[in-house]
């Protein structure tokens, strides 16, 4: 039995979810680059590299391709660029909304004197 596409989605979205992986495909949205560039642009170690590369290999996200000892990684298409462009513009607009509410709430905040209760009983 196939499997349904939401839940497909669901999993290429878990595929996607951790911190080095997006950095991969961050730095990767330019062009090729060797592993030693990913590895000095992302900071960890190199077998938790290697194992995120793995898991975006074996997804089809990238490919990789050897030249002797070099180890270049790619993605595979755009798309990819396009969701994490459309993930930076969703975040962004969160984040202003965010950024707009707590603007709010401190211009609405009348300042107490000294000394006076604040919230739950507690003092200033």
């Amino acid at each position: 039995m196939p499997v349904p596409l939401y839940e497909a989605k669901a999993e290429f979205f878990r595929m996607l979810g951790h911190p080095v992986r997006i950095r991969v495909l961050e730095l990767l949205q330019d062009g090729p680059r060797p592993v030693r560039e990913l590895l000095a642009a992302i900071e960890v170690e190199p077998s938790n590299l290697s194992q995120q590369l793995a898991v975006l290999r074996r997804s089809g996200i990238v490919t990789a391709t050897r030249t002797g000892s070099t180890v270049v990684y790619e993605m595979a298409c755009g798309d990819v660029a396009d969701l994490l462009a459309a993930a930076r513009s969703i975040l962004s607009g969160l984040i202003s909304g965010q950024q707009r509410l707590l603007e709010e709430l401190r211009t609405a905040e009348a300042p107490r004197p000294a000394g006076t209760a604040g919230p739950a009983g507690s003092t200033g």
